[in-house]
């Protein structure tokens, strides 16, 4: 493909939260974005989105956690936008609740559509990417894939498991020697409609523990994620710190969630009772990118405009160092003839 050929990129769980911010980033660049979701509402919202940003935008209706329509949806885009080249899993759901409060079939739930869609969107993007020899499968993971947290117990195993079949894969397409790519870029805290919509077993509203982050900020790692062959990306100074902090001290961390991780996770308000949640269904709305977190919410990251420009942050850090080196010398210059 051409430098300046549009790319055909499917996103999934795009009509809200970091999918729609990340389809509106790919819009920017005028790709081919089909969007993956359940609400017909918000998937004709987020054409519109796309549209007037200059892309070419394809809503496709599915649910995730059934491979049969993640395979025709995967049929649909090939037909009407043509080869796929790059696939973004970010569908989610989740619960909020202690584990011992939790149904079977909320956990399953949650496992099906975190893991499993993420699985079956991973099977139909390799079944048309394997035999091109070619494209990107980015995976939304989260520092939660590496250190869980309290209450999210089911969220926490989807995205560990995401990590440890994305790794198993990658081993059998360096076997083949394949040049078809996949990363995992992974999300600290985000200011989401899904603190509004997910089933919670709490007393209080849930929120993301803070820091919190604008969804553009991991939208724009995950979009340069699709044309970089990165192994992981870290999204946010907090989610470094979790997945290193699990490797040095995670009795330590165990004891902190324990204290911290409760209260941290829901706010004062209590839920209330006509609360709909989109674990089976999904919730009717005018959701977009944003929750309702805005006036708490963090626009920009040091750590992943680092992480994301590090030549340019080397030459900035040799730069300084240079000049500060200079400095030095003419000042030790200086102090040498007023001794003399």
């Amino acid at each position: 493909m051409s430098d300046t050929q549009s790319r055909v990129v499917v996103v999934t769980g795009g009509t809200a939260g970091v999918g729609r911010a990340v389809a509106r980033e790919f819009a920017k660049k005028r790709e081919r974005v089909a969007v993956i979701g359940r609400d017909l509402g918000r998937l004709e919202a987020t054409r519109r989105d796309i549209e007037e940003l200059g892309g070419t935008a394809l809503p496709v209706q599915a649910d995730m956690a059934d491979p049969a329509q993640v395979e025709e949806a995967a049929a649909k885009v090939e037909r009407e936008l043509g080869e796929i080249d790059v696939w973004v899993n970010n569908a989610m759901t989740t619960v909020f609740s202690p584990f011992v409060e939790l149904e079977p079939e909320e956990f399953k739930r949650v496992t099906e559509v975190t893991y499993l869609g993420a699985v079956y969107g991973t099977m139909s993007a390799l079944k048309r990417m394997v035999n091109r020899n070619r494209g990107t499968i980015v995976q939304v993971g989260s520092a939660l894939a590496y250190r869980s947290i309290p209450l999210q117990s089911a969220y926490c195993g989807a995205k560990h498991a995401i990590v440890g079949f994305t790794d198993s894969i990658r081993s059998e397409l360096a076997h083949r020697h394949s040049k078809v790519h996949m990363t995992v870029v992974h999300l600290p805290a985000v200011n989401t409609p899904q603190f509004d919509w997910c089933r919670t077993k709490l007393p209080g509203d849930p929120q993301p523990v803070p820091p919190i982050y604008q969804p553009e900020v991991p939208a724009r790692a995950i979009v340069w994620a699709s044309s970089h062959r990165r192994r992981e990306v870290f999204v946010g100074w907090p989610t470094v710190k979790a997945i290193y902090g699990q490797d040095v001290a995670p009795g330590f961390a165990d004891s902190y969630l324990a204290k911290h991780g409760f209260d941290d996770q829901q706010t004062r308000k209590p839920v209330s009772p006509a609360r709909q949640d989109n674990l089976f269904e999904p919730v009717a709305g005018n959701y977009a990118a944003h929750g309702r977190f805005d006036d708490q919410a963090i626009e920009w990251s040091m750590q992943s405009w680092l992480n994301l420009h590090r030549g340019t942050a080397a030459a900035i850090t040799g730069a300084v160092l240079g000049l500060s080196a200079l400095a030095w010398k003419r000042l030790h210059g200086l102090a040498q003839r007023d001794v003399v």
